[in-house]
Formats: structure tokens, C-alpha cells, sequence
């Protein structure tokens, strides 16, 4: 059983390579979607997904073991939960159960486990250390074929209780699926308070499942588009204060923030390079806007587009940083482009009716979602690089803004509710366009963005 240790805070340390972009704009296209058979593989297992329907996995997990059985219950819980809601695992009713796991060291009965039809069984237990640490380990069993998957032990600071809960059920998701996980993340969002016409919008961030929520700004400040770094503790937004707009930079760890730079007009959209070192950003120009790249340790600008009158923005990078997708209205309708990092070959790729915006690269580098607006109908889409492939997941009063877990198989995005006071909610939706669900926060929230896995 492999040892590890997790990191003193909840969602500290150094960032994968990858991440999305989008600047806020509207959505739609009525469009029938099929979806290929889709199935995942190992030890045996398997779910299959056809047609819009899906054959979840369905396994057994007992509230863990320890010495502290609210503890190790939560934490199991945790697991359950992240797994459930991938709509690709199905928790089996603990009611069911004909074994009670006394020792997770010690091979289950598998016949009793096969006799509630359960593919994988998962236990653990949960200890608290002299020092105040938590010690965490769990095994993953292959009930059919009667064999262990996968074993790990952690130890933590008690704080970070919830984040072996996210880990562990990675490590689930990832032996069964052959995919990696995408539990144990964040995301910065935007809350917002107070009523419709006087809303106060504050930087916060969250568990992806919208746990342990932290607001990061006072609300004096109107702030939009936060968006992680991949490579560092730092979050890149744009704020609104004493009506001059500037692009900030805050280090999530100390909370200090920097200006970027201050710029003549408006700016919008900035989005962070894949290795880091630059931010990639529209600047308004007269009527129109333009894209510029900026070198974070020189802070020099750099010219990517040079449209007169048209507007240029939403930028992002693709996962290896050669090329970017934007939005322009240069042909005269909200559409997608993309050109290389140095602003060449421009080449349009959406060409269906309606307003495109808000273009996203997926980490693995095969699709870019979107948003979309016909007809006053509102969709969040995917569409691949070459602009074949458009599909829409998600249909809504208003959608807008969708980024990418970091192993590109799920989306967030944000919707504005219908009334008088209502106001934007955050959901997660399958890349196949299955398994839609509300991510619960305690106000009105927007404009999400998720950071790559934790180390």
C-alpha cells in the first residue's frame, strides 16, 4: 500500500498544465445530439453510456473505520458523493450490506458483496495521530474477479480532512474509469449578493463540489473573469474600482494582489499562458478591441490581432500553448477563430447560426466549449479545433461561461434564473452532455473557473 503525504492547507501547491478560458457572453442552437457508445474498462469492470443514458458502476463503501467514527464516516462520505455525482458510479444503499467490515486489512467476503450485485467494494480507515494529524488508508476491490486494485495511505493535518475524501475517490475514479480524476480541485468564482440591480460581486473560491467556501474580496470593487494559473498560487481578474479598469493578479496563499498593468482603455478577459509566464487579454482600441500578449517578467505587450473596428476577445490558449482560440465579430456575426501564438493563420472554425463566445480549450487539447446565443435561446456547446464535431450539452434561460475539470471530461458553467430577483447559479454538466447537476453555493454565483488537480 503506497504512502503519501497531502499538503498543510486545503487546495495548496503547484498547478497542472492546463486550463481554460472565456470572456462572459450568451448561447443557444436547438440541435439533437448523438452520442457515441462510450464505455469505460478495468479489472472487469465496466459502465456504458449510449444515447444520453448511462449504466453506472455500482459499488459498496462502507463508512470507513476509526477512532473517530463521525470522522471516518464523513470522509467515506466525501468519497460517495464526488463519485455519485460523475453520474458514473452508483453508491450502494449501505442497508444492503451483508459483510461489516471489521478490518481493512483483511480480504472481504466477495460472495456476499456479489450477492448485492456490487462490481467494487471500497474500505478504509480513518485514525488521528499523538500529533494532531490525521492518518487515512483505503483499498479498492475488484469483487468480481476477487482482486485489489488499488491501496494508498495518507497522512494530513486535520484541517484537510475533506481533501482525502476528494483523493481518495480520485483514486477510485481513475482505476475504474482509466481516466484521471478531477475531485480533489477548486474553483474561483464570482459571488454575488444583494438585490438584482445593486449586486455586490466578490472574488471567492471554492471546493469543486462547493465546500469550504472563501470569500477573497470586500465586495468595494466590481470584479469579473477570475482564472487560475497553472503553474503557480495565483488567481489573474479583472476589477473595476474608481471606474478605472486594471488587471490584477493575487497570490491565493497570502492573499496579495498585484496590478499587471494599466492599460488606456478597456481591458477584458485575461487568461494566463500554459506555462505561466504571460497573460494573454483583449484591450479596446476606438470601436473595436484587440488581442495582446503580455510578458509577466518584463511586462512587455505584444500585438496579436490588428482588426480595425472589430472586435476581438475571449482569448485562450490551447493546452500547449501554440495556438489560440477568440472571439470576433470581424465578419460581421459573433463567431470562434483561432491563429497561432504569434497572431498567424487566422482561420475561422464555427459556422452555424447564432452568436458564438466564450471559447474554452479543453485540456486535452480535442475540443473548445462554448457558448451560444440564437434566437434569444442560450447553449453551452463543444465544437473540436478544425470546427467539426459542434455538439450542444446544455440548454437554459441564460448559460454562459463554461470551463474545464482538468481532464476534460466535465464542464461548469453559470445560469441566470427566470423572476424578479433571481440570479445566477453554477452547474456541471458531462462532456456527452449527461448527467446535468447544480453545485450548491450560499449565494448567487458566476463566471466559475477550475484549477487544475492539487499537489
Amino acid at each position: 500500500m503506497k504512502q503519501a503525504h497531502i499538503g498543510k492547507h486545503v487546495g495548496r501547491g503547484h498547478r497542472r498544465n492546463w486550463h481554460g478560458c472565456a470572456r462572459r457572453a450568451a448561447v443557444f442552437l436547438a440541435m439533437f445530439v448523438s452520442l457515441s457508445a462510450w464505455q469505460v474498462h478495468a479489472q472487469g469492470l465496466s459502465g456504458t453510456q449510449r444515447q444520453g443514458t448511462i449504466a453506472p458502476i455500482p459499488i459498496a463503501i462502507p463508512n470507513f473505520l476509526g477512532d473517530d467514527p463521525k470522522l471516518a464516516a464523513d470522509i467515506s462520505g466525501v468519497v460517495s458523493t464526488d463519485l455519485e455525482r460523475s453520474g458514473l458510479f452508483r453508491s450502494l444503499d449501505q442497508g444492503s450490506f451483508l459483510e461489516r467490515i471489521s478490518d481493512v486489512n483483511r480480504a472481504p467476503r466477495f460472495p456476499d458483496w456479489r450477492a448485492i450485485r456490487s462490481d467494487a467494494l471500497l474500505v478504509g480507515r480513518v485514525l488521528r495521530r499523538p500529533d494532531g494529524k490525521i492518518g487515512a488508508e483505503f483499498r479498492l476491490w475488484d469483487v468480481t474477479r476477487g482482486k485489489q486494485l488499488s491501496g494508498q495511505r495518507f497522512t494530513t493535518v486535520a484541517q484537510n480532512w475533506r481533501r482525502i475524501g476528494h483523493i481518495i475517490a480520485d483514486q477510485v475514479y481513475e482505476r475504474l474509469t482509466g481516466e484521471r480524476g478531477y475531485f480533489d480541485t477548486r474553483v474561483v468564482y464570482i459571488d454575488e449578493t444583494g438585490p438584482k440591480k445593486r449586486r455586490i460581486k466578490r472574488l471567492a473560491i471554492m471546493d469543486q463540489d462547493g465546500a469550504n467556501v472563501r470569500v477573497l474580496s470586500n465586495g468595494n470593487e466590481l470584479v469579473l473573469t477570475p482564472r487560475f494559473s497553472p503553474t503557480s498560487q495565483q488567481i489573474t481578474f479583472m476589477s473595476y474600482g474608481a471606474g478605472r479598469p486594471r488587471v490584477y493578479m493575487m497570490n491565493l496563499e497570502t492573499g496579495q494582489r498585484e496590478v499587471v498593468g494599466d492599460f488606456p482603455g478597456m481591458t477584458f478577459a485575461p487568461r494566463f499562458s500554459p506555462d505561466g509566464q504571460k497573460i494573454i487579454m483583449s484591450l479596446q482600441e476606438g470601436g473595436g478591441s484587440s488581442i495582446f500578449e503580455m510578458d509577466l517578467n518584463s511586462r512587455q505587450t505584444r500585438r496579436l490581432t490588428n482588426v480595425p473596428e472589430a472586435i476581438d476577445t475571449g482569448p485562450c490558449y490551447s493546452p500547449d500553448g501554440r495556438q489560440v482560440v477568440f472571439e470576433s465579430d470581424r465578419e460581421g456575426t459573433q463567431q470562434l477563430y483561432v491563429m497561432g501564438w504569434d497572431g498567424s493563420g487566422v482561420r475561422r472554425i464555427s459556422y452555424g447560426r447564432g452568436r458564438y463566445s466564450t471559447p474554452v480549450w479543453s485540456p486535452r487539447g480535442d475540443y473548445i466549449a462554448f457558448t451560444k446565443q440564437l434566437m434569444g435561446r442560450f447553449l453551452i456547446g463543444v465544437i473540436r479545433p478544425d470546427g467539426s464535431g459542434e455538439r450542444i450539452l446544455s440548454e437554459g434561460f441564460h448559460n454562459e461561461g463554461p470551463t474545464w475539470a482538468p481532464n476534460g471530461r466535465v464542464l461548469m458553467f453559470f445560469r441566470e434564473q427566470r423572476g424578479g430577483n433571481a440570479g445566477p447559479r453554477i452547474y456541471s454538466v458531462d462532456i456527452t452532455g449527461y448527467n446535468e447537476r447544480v453545485v450548491k453555493t450560499p449565494s448567487f454565483a458566476s463566471d466559475p473557473a477550475w484549477s487544475p488537480l492539487l499537489k
